[in-house]
This record gives structure tokens, C-alpha cells and sequence, in this order.
């Protein structure tokens, strides 16, 4: 009797959890009906279909489903993603920074709009309640709404006559090509807090979310492509280990060409997870 006491109250938990975490898919572009449904790369303006033979299961985490394979981006895959970033980069530094505010604007609206959706697919993928979810995209959205501040933030700074005939001058300037890793724990927030900032600022950016949660970075990529994101200024790769190995390996070359190339540099301060830190390092240790 107890048994069937359990076996009951596990049908009504999978019935109720049925209606909050969906069995199909959030969006077509990116999940299909049924378990051979994959997600997409995103490079150089497009939703790319994967050519790798390793792919991981993503698994509903109420009724152990799986949502979507993920694919272990291969190395002309990534590679492709870091050249459209340099190619986009030439023209993208160059954006007003009015036009790269209004995009903002229009980036906040979306996210604004679709929160629902990004919410849905944060709780299919990863198991967060429809309100907890919501609050990690409103976390991510407020971080928008400052970057849509960039005319007051790009401010730089003069001070005339610091000496006879001499004045100083200072200007924010792009950096380049930027990348991110994200972790599964707040997969629309983090993401939110690296590449809006990063475009609006005049960078392109290659980001890699966590292969337990790409849902929500997905949705966000089509969010910044209708907003005006021009091709190759935001791209995105899939895949574990090797993938964040990549990532580090690329992102520490271009610090050696364009940080710790410069002789005068005292040094860099890094603020993300010792792995990806000591990679870096590593590749600089007599820099």
C-alpha cells in the first residue's frame, strides 16, 4: 500500500512538473521534436549545424528527458568563430557609439519581451523554478540597461595646461576581439554580464556557454542578431573541457599580441576560474 502511495504521488509530481518543464523544444531554431534534436553554433552571423562526431546529452531534469545534443565544437569550427571576430572587428571599432547604444536599446526591449521564453529554457535545461528563472534573466537585463549608459561610460578625460604649451588627453578605445566561459549555475545572467558590455564598448566577442545549459545564451545570440548585432561581432561555440582549453589557449595568444606584448605592462590581474588563469599563464610564464 505504501508503494503504491509513492508511485502515485510520483505521477502527480511528473504531471505537474510536465507543465513546467515542457517536453518540446523553447524554439525551433535550436531544438527539434524528439531526442536527436541538436543545438546550433552560432558564427559569423548564422545558426550552424556542427560537423563533430561528439555530442553530449542534455537532459530535462524533471523527467530525464533529453532536451538536445550538444556538440563539441572541432577545431575549424572554433577557429572559424575567433576569424569572424577579426574580421568583424575592422569595422565594428569604427561604429558610432550612438548606433552601438541603440542596439542596446533594442537589446533590452527583446529580452524585456521574451523573459518568459529565456525562463523556459533555463527551467528545461536546468531544473531552476519558472520564478528563480526569471530572476536570473532580470539579473542579466539590468546589466544591459547600464551598457545602453555608453556615452556617459566612454567618456574620456582632458586636462589643459598641465604644463607650458602641454595638454593631456585620454580615450577609450576598443580592445578587440574578446571571449567568455560560462558556468551552468546562471546561464542567461553571466552571459548577460560579459558580451553586452563587451560589444557596446566597440569588441567582438566569442562566447562559450556551459554545455548543461546553452538554451538561454542561444535565444539571447537571435535576440542580439534581430536587434542589429552585425555578423561575426557576437559568436558562439559549444563544448566541454577541450572547448574551454580552446578558448583559453586562443584568448591567451591574443593577450601576448595585444597585453603582454606591451613591454611596459606591469602585469595582469585575471578574475575567473583557476583553471582557465593557470592556462593562460602558462602560455606567458616568461612573459
Amino acid at each position: 500500500r505504501e508503494l503504491h502511495i509513492v508511485f502515485d504521488m510520483f505521477r502527480l509530481l511528473r504531471s505537474v512538473c510536465g507543465s513546467l518543464w515542457p517536453r518540446s523544444g523553447i524554439s525551433v531554431r535550436f531544438y527539434g521534436a524528439g531526442s536527436g534534436a541538436t543545438t546550433k553554433l552560432f558564427i559569423d552571423g548564422d545558426f550552424v549545424e556542427s560537423t563533430t562526431s561528439e555530442w553530449i546529452d542534455l537532459h530535462n531534469p524533471a523527467t530525464n528527458e533529453v532536451v538536445t545534443r550538444v556538440p563539441c565544437s572541432t577545431e575549424d569550427e572554433m577557429e572559424a568563430a575567433a576569424s569572424a571576430a577579426r574580421n568583424a572587428f575592422k569595422s565594428w571599432r569604427d561604429t558610432s557609439v550612438l548606433t552601438r547604444q541603440q542596439i542596446m536599446f533594442k537589446l533590452q526591449n527583446l529580452i524585456r519581451s521574451n523573459m518568459g521564453e529565456l525562463a523556459r529554457s533555463i527551467t528545461l535545461e536546468q531544473g531552476k523554478t519558472l520564478p528563480d528563472a526569471e530572476g536570473d534573466v532580470l539579473r542579466g537585463l539590468q546589466v544591459v540597461e547600464h551598457a545602453c549608459s555608453v556615452t556617459s561610460l566612454q567618456l574620456g578625460e582632458t586636462l589643459p595646461s598641465i604644463s607650458k604649451d602641454m595638454d593631456t588627453m585620454s580615450y577609450r578605445i576598443p580592445l578587440g576581439v574578446c571571449a567568455g566561459i560560462t558556468p551552468f549555475n546562471f546561464p542567461a545572467m553571466i552571459p548577460l554580464w560579459m558580451f553586452p558590455l563587451a560589444l557596446v564598448c566597440g569588441n567582438t566577442f566569442v562566447l562559450k556557454p556551459s554545455e548543461r545549459d546553452p538554451g538561454a545564451a542561444m535565444i539571447l545570440c537571435e535576440m542580439a542578431k534581430e536587434a542589429g548585432v552585425p555578423d561575426g561581432v557576437l559568436n558562439v561555440i559549444h563544448g566541454a573541457k577541450e572547448g574551454e582549453s580552446a578558448v583559453g589557449t586562443w584568448w591567451s595568444y591574443e593577450c601576448h599580441n595585444t597585453v603582454f606584448g606591451h613591454q611596459q605592462l606591469p602585469g595582469i590581474w585575471c578574475c575567473c576560474g583557476s583553471r582557465l588563469v593557470n592556462l593562460v599563464l602558462s602560455h606567458h610564464v616568461d612573459s
